[in-house]
C-alpha cells in the first residue's frame, strides 16, 4: 500500500538511489581536432601569406635594377623603294606582292622599242662620223697638193719677176708688166699660206683627242650609243638585292611608268632588328653590347635574345618632321626617348614582319654578349 500511495513524494526515492558515472561520448577527440584545424589554417594564413609577398616583394625589388624594359619597340627591316630610270608604258610585271625575290631577279619591263630605235639611230650617227673623218683625211690629203701646186706657182711667178726686172732696168718692158709680175708673185706666196692653212685645219680636224687617242666626233657618237645601250636595258628593272616585295599592285601591264617614280618596295626580312624607344631616365646603366630579352605580341611565348647594337644620337623628337620648339613660353618638360637598335643573337622560330610591336628588356647589370 504504501508503495502505491500516491501521496509518498517521487523525489525521495529519486535522491535515495545512488548516481552513475557518465560516459564521455565517443566523438570527443575529432571534435577537438577539427577545433585545432582552423586555428593551424588561420596562422597560416595570418604569417605565411605576408612572408610568401615580402619575399616576392624583395626579390623583384632585388632584380629589377638590373634591367630596363620598354613596350614602345617594333620590329625593322631595311626597305629599298625601286623605281624604273627611264620612262615608258609597263609591258610585263614578273612579281606579284609577298614573293621573295633574289637579287638581279627580274621585277617588271617597259617597253623597249623606243630605246631600240635610239640604238639605231646612234650607230648611224657612229657611222656618219667615220665618213666625215674619211672626207677628213681626203681634205688633208688635197691640202698637201694645193701646197705643193703654189710653191709651183711661187717659183714660176718669182722666175717671171726676176726677168721682168732686168727688163726694167734696160728699159725693155713697161711699168705696168713690171707691177704685174710682182703682183702674180704675192698672190702666188698667199696661196702657199692658204693651202698650208687648210691642211692644218684638216690635220686638226682628223687628230684624235687628246685622253681618249680617238677623233672626238667617232667618240661622241659611241657615247651616244652607250647611253642608248643603257636606257635600253633599263626597261627591264631587276631587284638590286634580295628580298620580299611589296607594294606590287602599283604595277599595272599598260601603266604609264614615270623615271624615278617609286614603284615596287623590297623588305629585306633575312636581316631584321629592333628599334626599342626607351625613356632617357633608363640610358644612365645601358651600354653596348648588353644582353636583351625581345617577346612579340604577335607570337605569346616566343622570346628572342638580343643585345644592344646602337644607342641612338638623338631622340624621335629631334629627327621629327616638325621638332619640338622648346625655347617658347609655354614649354612643359616631358620626359625624352632615345631609340635604341637592338640586334638578334638567334634567329627567331617565327617569321618576322616589319613593324610587329614588341617587349624589350635590357639587362644592365653588368652582361654583355661575349666578344661585343
Amino acid at each position: 500500500m504504501d508503495q502505491l500511495s500516491p501521496t509518498r513524494p517521487a523525489s525521495d526515492d529519486a535522491q535515495s538511489a545512488p548516481k552513475a558515472d557518465p560516459l564521455p561520448p565517443a566523438s570527443a577527440a575529432p571534435q577537438t581536432e577539427a577545433k585545432n584545424a582552423p586555428k593551424w589554417r588561420t596562422r597560416l594564413l595570418m604569417f605565411g601569406l605576408p612572408a610568401i609577398l615580402i619575399a616576392a616583394g624583395g626579390y623583384y625589388w632585388l632584380t629589377s635594377g638590373g634591367s630596363v624594359s620598354t613596350d614602345n619597340a617594333y620590329v625593322q627591316m631595311d626597305k629599298v623603294s625601286v623605281a624604273a630610270e627611264v620612262g615608258g608604258r609597263v609591258t610585263e610585271v614578273a612579281v606579284r606582292d609577298g614573293q621573295q625575290v633574289a637579287a638581279g631577279q627580274l621585277l617588271f619591263r617597259i617597253d623597249g622599242e623606243p630605246y631600240r630605235l635610239n640604238v639605231a639611230q646612234a650607230t648611224a650617227a657612229i657611222d656618219a662620223a667615220q665618213v666625215e673623218v674619211g672626207n677628213l683625211s681626203a681634205s688633208a690629203n688635197t691640202s698637201s697638193v694645193d701646197i705643193a701646186a703654189a710653191r709651183e706657182d711661187v717659183k714660176f711667178a718669182e722666175v717671171n719677176f726676176g726677168r721682168q726686172a732686168a727688163l726694167m732696168e734696160k728699159g725693155f718692158t713697161t711699168k705696168a708688166s713690171y707691177d704685174a709680175s710682182r703682183h702674180a708673185v704675192s698672190q702666188a706666196r698667199e696661196r702657199v699660206r692658204q693651202a698650208e692653212a687648210s691642211a692644218v685645219e684638216a690635220r686638226t680636224k682628223l687628230a684624235g683627242g687628246p685622253s681618249s687617242g680617238v677623233n672626238p666626233q667617232v667618240e661622241a657618237a659611241r657615247v651616244q650609243r652607250a647611253q642608248a645601250q643603257v636606257n635600253l636595258g633599263r626597261t627591264e628593272i631587276r631587284a638590286p638585292s634580295g628580298g620580299r616585295v611589296a607594294q606590287s599592285d602599283r604595277l599595272q601591264i599598260g601603266q604609264m611608268m614615270v623615271a624615278g617614280l617609286p614603284a615596287v618596295t623590297l623588305v629585306d626580312t633575312l636581316h631584321p632588328w629592333v628599334e626599342a624607344n626607351f625613356k632617357e631616365t633608363d640610358l644612365a646603366d645601358m651600354r653596348i653590347g648588353q644582353r636583351a630579352e625581345i617577346s612579340f605580341d604577335a607570337y605569346p611565348g616566343l622570346k628572342v635574345r638580343g643585345h644592344v647594337l646602337v644607342i641612338g644620337a638623338g631622340t624621335g623628337s629631334e629627327f621629327s618632321v616638325l621638332p619640338a620648339q622648346n625655347a617658347t613660353g609655354n614649354w612643359v618638360k616631358v620626359t625624352q626617348r632615345v631609340p635604341v637598335k637592338i640586334a638578334f643573337d638567334e634567329k627567331p622560330s617565327r617569321e618576322m614582319i616589319a613593324g610587329l610591336s614588341a617587349d624589350v628588356r635590357v639587362f644592365t647589370d653588368g652582361g654583355a654578349v661575349t666578344g661585343k
